[in-house]
């Protein structure tokens, strides 16, 4: 059955240059935290986009832990901020919409989700009572030091508790490049030197015109010898995705001198 999900955006479209090969190991396509309780500093914009925030705790008003919104321990739920648009994911669905940032007072817009159905009664749950969180007026917090910690609190006095991974920008120091990958729906056995039985994503980089419409007709697909950060491929599942591709300025001699990270997923749809 096929799925399609979001989020076709012209604005998210736009056309890219191919990718720089990387000989051998980049293919050639392409507890609760103290926190600072006052207002944000001017930036605290730009120090949100900076971070991948991922829920750490959840308390509500009473002090009891929200267990729901913690469902699977290797991938805690994550916030992103970026040009005035909010990204939920490692959720069942991904979720997007719109923020407003004024002193110490975040708003999240309603949310768009995908609709993929959940064979995990947990993350529906999650789905449901993180959404029902997000969509609200918020006071915020923000620690941006060495160890970065953002606090969400309710008006309903539910404490959201994030800590800061730095995103591939922030890391990189540079914006990167924008790229649309087509990613095949299975990995395939790749050759690497120093990991065997490797299975490497297949992909190809595809075009899009202002409008969204694709254009051109890609090449064959190829294997990916690294990950795409963010990105959790599922056998027998088609997707294009918009990455960000980063110049790796000194790669270690195993490594790949580009890195790829997700900025959102455009299509996805079960293979036949």
């Amino acid at each position: 059955m096929k799925r399609t999900l979001l989020l076709m955006l012209p604005l998210a479209l736009a056309a890219c240059t191919k990718p720089p090969v990387d000989a051998g190991t980049a293919a050639p396509a392409a507890t609760p935290a103290t926190t600072v309780a006052a207002a944000p500093a001017p930036d605290a914009t730009t120090t949100l986009g900076a971070y991948h925030w991922q829920l750490t705790n959840a308390t509500a008003a009473n002090g009891t832990r929200i267990g729901a919104l913690f469902v699977r321990a290797d991938a805690p739920v994550q916030i992103d901020f970026m040009d005035g648009r909010l990204a939920v994911s490692n959720t069942c669905n991904r979720m997007m919409g719109g923020f407003t940032l004024a002193g110490e007072r975040l708003t999240i817009d309603p949310l768009a989700s995908t609709m993929v159905a959940c064979t995990d009664p947990a993350l529906s749950a999650l789905d449901q009572e993180l959404g029902k969180r997000l969509e609200d007026t918020f006071t915020l917090g923000l620690q941006a030091d060495d160890d970065p910690v953002l606090t969400l609190t309710t008006a309903g006095a539910d404490v959201l508790t994030f800590t800061g991974k730095p995103t591939a920008q922030t890391r990189f120091g540079g914006p990167g490049e924008t790229a649309f990958l087509e990613v095949g729906p299975q990995a395939k056995p790749c050759s690497h030197p120093l990991i065997p039985d490797k299975q490497c994503l297949q992909v190809r980089e595809i075009q899009f015109d202002a409008n969204g419409i694709r254009t051109g007709t890609p090449g064959e697909f190829q294997p990916l010898y690294q990950d795409i950060e963010g990105f959790s491929h599922e056998a027998g599942t088609r997707n294009v995705v918009r990455v960000k591709r980063f110049n790796v300025a000194s790669p270690p001699a195993d490594g790949a001198s580009i890195a790829y990270e997700l900025d959102m997923v455009v299509e996805s749809e079960t293979a036949k």
